[in-house]
């Protein structure tokens, strides 16, 4: 995040800020001073350090001046009963800024809000922990903070090469570090009514152990999974949420960016047999705490916590929130389809953290390892075997030779049939089945069902209604398509592979102008987004806005929708020794895995004929690109001839 502009030096010298601290940390207290004096802020400091009568009221008048009131908790200021005074004199007038030197808690009472942690802090004015705390003083005093665009205050969004398509559908739990801040100025919230909006942050792993950040962060995504269940909550999906893993923004900066009103942050620490975790639900347009537990169990106890904080979740918010399913006593995992098996439970989180991290064939691999063995453990575990579906799609896609796809994509649809036969009511089963069928079957007519049972029981899933607005689009449902996709993109905001689909949904309808601002708005969030610029070209192409379309075109990194793309855009202004150049490329170096768009090149060289029989070899080998056809415009040249039409109801699509 951009470091948040001082107050003007008139204004800063107006303003005191009174910080408080205990004797013994007065050479850091020093360090901090300087580094806030930098920053243009008056400092009042002394208070503590000489008693006596004259001093004791000078602190008075200086602690009432104050506009801020900056607290330094340690482990010696925590038994000082001068520091909680002052603290609860800031803290009652709403000027309280609580910074932790040591990384101590702070006492009963100033719990409620998180602080800002200079454990690590190296002495140095610039650092993001000073530029934290100029931030919060001043949402304290009322200076204005320059708005922050989304791109520069947040890492860009993690994304996965499996597409929208295959986002993990998920579960969920919840929140993370406890080295935020909460500023304390109050204003009204921007979500009314019923509208519960909810981010679930990134669970911090406090174990001590990296290798044990998978079950934080497994366990952020089954309590997520656990309140989405609950109609009257509209909770924000995991892509959007994680974009805030580590960056420096206040719990009101952020609830504004992803559009809700609560945030629910906290931390797990596993150890051995037993874990603690420590929730707390933030009013996002006040930064208090509306909730907050810390819950010690042994880790069998696991499922039963995750409906506890649900629950308690729901109750903070608002009585009249139904509870969630599980919520009666029993385990939330029985009725989502997932798993009371511990085992299961470990094996899964591992495999999810695996599969989500992309980093290559060995890490897939190990992946679809995990799976099965959680459903080894725990035959009953639907969850786990979609998850097996998923992975062996991407083993299929990525790694298998064409002896073994077949093979592959088999396995894949067993493995999601298992999990809609035991958790029919699961809509990222119904959603993985569907997929496989579309996509990896190309069964149009077969995956309509279970797309429409993942829309019934799945519209608080982002990745599902995703896969399911897209579907509708391809089959050209149009009135279904764009309200899904944009409940998905009201769900995952800043995920730039959501905004992308929003566009490929609008340039499938043919509304380009509309398509537009979506692709631009998917590259914004990730520059490095896999085919985003060469989907893009295409759009400017439709527009008329040819030259725009080739150079947005050139800067595609992926060859796959590079090159088919340059071939189109250079034939239509008329290059046409770089148009067929481009097409050698593609036929040499992507062969008969690129069928597909090879016959996009040669409809829009006006090569018909040929264009058939290479969608028509396309289709003998499954050539996954063919469901696309049905709305492409690229194809359009083909349209009226009835071989096409042929093709087309041999997919499914009439």
């Amino acid at each position: 995040m951009a470091t948040p502009a001082p107050p003007s030096t008139d204004a800063a010298r107006r303003t005191k800020v009174f910080v408080s601290y205990a004797h013994e940390d007065r050479p850091r207290t020093r360090q901090l001073v300087h580094a806030l004096e930098q920053a243009g802020f008056e400092v009042w400091w002394d208070g503590l350090i000489v008693a006596g009568a004259q001093f004791a009221n000078e602190t008075e008048r200086a602690l009432e001046a104050a506009a801020a009131v900056v607290v330094l908790w340690s482990c010696h200021s925590v038994g000082s009963h001068w520091v909680r005074d002052e603290a609860a004199v800031g803290r009652d007038r709403s000027r309280l800024v609580p910074v932790s030197l040591d990384g101590t808690e702070p006492p009963l009472g100033f719990r409620q809000y998180l602080f800002i942690d200079l454990s690590k802090w190296q002495g140095k004015a610039g650092a993001p922990e000073i530029r934290a705390i100029v931030s919060a003083m001043q949402q304290t005093i009322g200076a204005k903070v320059p708005a922050q665009p989304v791109q520069p205050g947040i890492p860009p969004a993690r994304t996965s090469r499996r597409g929208v398509l295959l986002a993990g559908g998920g579960l969920v739990l919840a929140a993370a570090s406890g080295a935020g801040w909460f500023v304390t100025r109050r204003r009204a919230a921007t979500i009314a009514g019923t509208d519960h909006g909810v981010a679930v942050l990134p669970f911090k792993n406090l174990s001590g152990d990296p290798g044990q950040s998978y079950f934080a962060d497994g366990l952020s995504a089954e309590l997520r999974g656990t309140l989405v269940r609950n109609p009257h909550l509209r909770v924000i999906a995991q892509v959007s949420s994680e974009a805030f893993r580590g960056a420096e923004a206040n719990a009101v900066s952020i609830a504004d960016k992803l559009g809700v009103t609560y945030l629910l942050d906290g931390n797990v620490r596993r150890s051995g047999s037993t874990f603690r975790i420590a929730a707390e639900l933030i009013d996002g347009g006040t930064g208090f705490s509306r909730w907050s537990q810390t819950f010690d169990r042994p880790i069998d106890n696991i499922f039963a916590v995750q409906s506890e904080i649900a629950t308690a979740v729901a109750q903070a918010l608002n009585s009249e929130i139904e509870r969630p399913a599980g919520s009666d006593g029993r385990p939330a995992a029985t009725l989502t389809g997932g798993t009371t098996n511990v085992s299961a439970f470990d094996a899964y989180l591992r495999g999810r953290a695996q599969y989500i991290a992309a980093s290559g064939e060995g890490e897939d691999r190990q992946a679809l390892a995990d799976f099965e063995a959680a459903i080894e453990a725990d035959p009953g575990f639907a969850a786990a075997h979609a998850a097996r579906a998923r992975s062996l799609l991407v083993i299929a896609n990525q790694y298998a030779d064409a002896t073994h796809t077949t093979e592959l994509y088999e396995a894949a649809l067993v493995a999601a049939r298992r999990a809609v036969a035991l958790a029919p009511d699961l809509a990222d089963a119904q959603s993985t089945l569907a997929y496989v069928l579309f996509q990896g079957r190309l069964d149009v007519r077969g995956a309509r069902e279970p797309y429409d049972e993942s829309r019934r029981h799945g519209e608080g899933d982002a990745a599902v209604m995703g896969r399911f607005a897209l579907y509708c689009i391809y089959t050209r449902r149009e009135a279904e398509s764009i309200p899904a996709m944009q409940v998905a993109l009201r769900l995952d905001p800043l995920n730039p592979l959501v905004q992308l689909a929003m566009s490929d949904v609008f340039y499938s309808a043919r509304r380009y102008g509309e398509a537009l601002p979506f692709a631009d708005r998917a590259l914004a969030l990730n520059p490095k987004l896999p085919n985003g610029r060469s989907r893009r070209s295409l759009v400017l192409l439709m527009l008329g806005r040819t030259v725009e379309a080739r150079a947005a075109c050139e800067a595609e990194a992926h060859e796959i929708g590079r090159l088919p793309a340059l071939a189109v855009i250079e034939h239509r202004l008329g290059n046409i020794a770089s148009s067929r150049a481009a097409m050698n490329q593609l036929v040499a170096k992507l062969g008969d895995s690129a069928l597909y768009q090879q016959a996009q090149v040669q409809a829009a060289w006006g090569q018909t004929d040929v264009a058939i029989a290479t969608l028509q070899r396309a289709r003998a080998s499954g050539d996954s690109g063919l469901i696309y056809s049905n709305t492409d415009p690229l194809l359009d040249p083909l349209r009226k001839l009835p071989a096409f039409d042929e093709l087309l109801r041999e997919l499914g699509f009439v």
